[in-house]
């Protein structure tokens, strides 16, 4: 088994053994790291007192048309040379599924994409998965499937001959509780003023739509930002298993579960690749799946990077095509950004004046295109907090926090019951599902009908409107989305 994008491939290792001139060769389209797994395989045999064949040895990974990458194929070919050479009989490996990589003195390290390749071994009908020991946590969010978590080759030897019992994990799949260390970094209550910004934030998380904070230096968007994070609701069991499967992939971890919701922020020099993923794996927007991008000075980041957020902002997922392959993965994240009002920051600044010519101002919020604001359901201005503000002392409790999040999550609750499902937010619904789901009372249509005449409002932005009203409709506990809710979701548009 090897992962392959978000899913897995099986992978059958074959072998032959013939008279002949010693050699081991493998084929079937097999990359550097493979072909590396001969001096690797035949160290880890002899070092752990078994005998590697003095004789031509050929390993064949089937399908021969599938591209193999990275060391999972490590044990199961030293398995097929034990099997070549005697040491092991068929009726040892029958029906089991083996994967992992192999160091020199025969020890099984781990590898990534762990949950891929046991999703993998339980849909192909396998009910038993060998793998190193260090990725036995994560393998055991899958249930259904008997896993085993292996230290050595010797060890899995011994336990192959039953003369050794190995650690193996449940059945049912592991039940993960999200972690409470306390918050990730800071909370409301540790930003002074900005209510207006804060109201914006608790409605962004309430329903999961996408906000840009405008504003000069040092007036705190960034801190409303990281304390989104602390708003958002606990993981349920299912998305732990999803971003724990997106972080293995990329190599970010092997042996642990993520229990807590992800913050991304990548910096504004990251590439399109490193943004959005590659043949490599996924990207930042995948890293941030069911948590939040923090995009911040978004006109900083090159336009053409920006513009690549457009289709997985609106399908929550993104396709990669690489050379005949394509690869798909999750992407349903809430996108945060932040920008100044002009390059040096101070368009609008009553202390401090505006530097910039015209055509640079122009330039700079022009980085920005029409199509990815339409994307973004709330834009929301702040202004600096005065000084004396600033001089007092913060409060020495968290009563802002934990009102905004019960808010939340009685708004969440709302929508929870409407769509009948978790992870179903205001913000996820199509066009056709705005209509047929949410009500509007009769002012609040009219109210509408004459700003979106008035605001010339793209289809989008109607659309973003309701589904932002609605959230507040949530948070206000109305079965219908009234006139005050289209009236404030209408100053969270683009003017």
């Amino acid at each position: 088994m090897v992962p392959y994008g978000f899913e897995g491939k099986l992978v059958e290792v074959e072998g032959d053994m013939n008279r002949g001139l010693p050699a081991f060769n493998i084929v079937g389209m097999a990359n550097k790291t493979v072909n590396e797994a001969k001096e690797r395989v035949r160290s880890a045999i002899v070092n752990s007192e078994f005998f590697f064949p003095d004789k031509k040895v050929t390993i064949n990974l089937a399908p021969a048309e599938l591209q193999k990458d990275g060391a999972y194929l490590d044990l199961p070919i030293a398995l097929s040379v034990l099997l070549l050479s005697g040491q092991l009989v068929r009726t040892d490996v029958e029906g089991k599924v083996f994967v992992g990589e192999l160091s020199l003195n025969g020890e099984v390290k781990p590898v990534k994409g762990i949950i891929n390749i046991v999703e993998t071994a339980k849909k192909a009908g396998y009910r038993e998965i060998y793998l190193p020991m260090r990725n036995l946590a994560q393998a055991t969010l899958v249930s259904g499937i008997i896993i085993y978590g292996v230290e050595s080759l010797q060890s899995l030897y011994l336990a192959l001959k039953g003369q050794l019992e190995l650690p193996t994990g449940p059945n049912e799949g592991s039940i993960i509780k999200p972690s409470k260390n306390g918050y990730n970094g800071p909370i409301l209550d540790h930003i002074r003023g900005q209510d207006l910004a804060k109201r914006a934030i608790e409605i962004a998380i309430a329903g999961h739509h996408n906000i840009l904070i405008s504003g000069p230096p040092g007036a705190g968007k960034t801190l409303l930002a990281k304390a989104a994070i602390n708003l958002l609701p606990d993981l349920t069991s299912q998305e732990m298993v999803e971003i724990t499967k997106l972080y293995s992939i990329a190599g970010l971890t092997s042996d642990e579960i993520v229990k807590n919701r992800p913050f991304r922020s990548p910096h504004h020099s990251a590439s399109m690749t490193s943004l959005i993923g590659g043949a490599t794996g996924p990207g930042e927007i995948s890293l941030a799946h069911k948590g939040i991008l923090f995009l911040d000075e978004i006109p900083e980041f090159p336009r053409s990077v920006l513009e690549a957020l457009r289709q997985p902002l609106e399908d929550r997922e993104i396709t990669i095509s690489r050379a005949g392959r394509k690869t798909t993965y999750p992407a349903d994240y809430m996108l945060v950004a932040t920008m100044n009002p002009c390059p040096c920051g101070y368009l609008g600044d009553e202390t401090h004046e505006c530097k910039c010519t015209e055509s640079q101002i122009q330039n700079y919020q022009k980085k920005l295109s029409g199509p990815l604001f339409d994307r973004i359901d709330m834009c929301i201005e702040v202004q600096k907090v005065n000084n004396e503000d600033l001089r007092k002392e913060l409060p020495k409790t968290d009563r802002e926090h934990n009102v905004v999040k019960n808010t939340i999550t009685e708004a969440l609750a709302h929508q929870r019951a409407r769509f009948g499902q978790d992870g179903v937010y205001n913000s996820s619904l199509s066009s056709f599902e705005v209509a047929q789901q949410l009500k509007l009372e009769a002012p609040a249509e009219k109210l509408l009908a004459s700003a979106s005449e008035r605001l010339q409002l793209s289809a989008r932005s109607y659309f973003k409107t309701i589904k932002v009203a609605q959230t507040i409709a949530d948070m206000d506990h109305s079965n219908m989305i009234k006139q005050r809710h289209i009236a404030e979701a209408l100053t969270y548009r683009r003017r």
